[in-house]
């Protein structure tokens, strides 16, 4: 009974070292050409770029007080999110005015845009943080990484709130296919 057990053992043993061989990541490292050292930088990459779900930006901030190094990179992120927001809403409101061919065009064009940027200005200051780090290089400097993020149906639905209440919008406006736009070009985006 006890050889039975002690070989019962030894093959769950052998079989546990197996999987987890066979578990292992498959992916290459690519070592970077000679002379040369790869440098990874906090809070970004590919699971920090936008997506069809999120717009995202990241930066850093350095200076001698940390307080400092912290308020520059959370400038520079939220400007960088709020420029990538801004050019994507004038995007669509282009493609939606146009394929709705309202009357008053450029009318309906500015106040689209405007009542988007309203939204989005007070959008940028909500945002969620979702990477950071803190670090002090040897000569005292502070480096603060960061990266942010706006989900897409907050701001429909913000922008679709704002668009409602102005009389004017409200008359030729098709939430559906403001939408339908928002989402089309979102898909194009998260593809590049």
């Amino acid at each position: 009974m006890k050889k039975i057990s002690t070989l019962f053992v030894a093959a769950a043993i052998a079989l546990s070292a197996t999987s987890v061989v066979s578990c292992k990541s498959k992916k290459k490292t690519i070592e970077p050409p000679k002379g040369e050292i790869e440098i990874t930088i906090p809070c970004s990459g590919s699971e920090f770029f936008s997506d069809k779900k999120h717009f995202r930006s990241n930066s850093l901030g350095e200076s001698s007080d940390r307080a400092t190094a912290i308020k520059k990179a959370e400038s520079n992120a939220k400007s960088m999110l709020a420029s990538y927001i801004n050019t994507h809403i004038k995007t669509v409101t282009d493609n939606y005015v146009n394929s709705r061919e309202f009357n008053n065009k450029e009318q309906v064009e500015e106040r689209f845009e405007s009542l988007a940027r309203e939204v989005v200005d007070q959008q940028v200051t909500g945002v969620r943080k979702i990477c950071e780090k803190l670090t002090q290089k040897q000569d005292g400097q502070y480096v603060y990484y960061v990266a942010f993020e706006l989900g897409t149906d907050d701001l429909v639905s913000k922008i679709n709130e704002r668009i409602t209440k102005d009389e004017a919008l409200r008359v030729d406006y098709d939430y559906e296919q403001f939408k339908k736009t928002f989402d089309e070009e979102m898909e194009k985006r998260s593809k590049r």
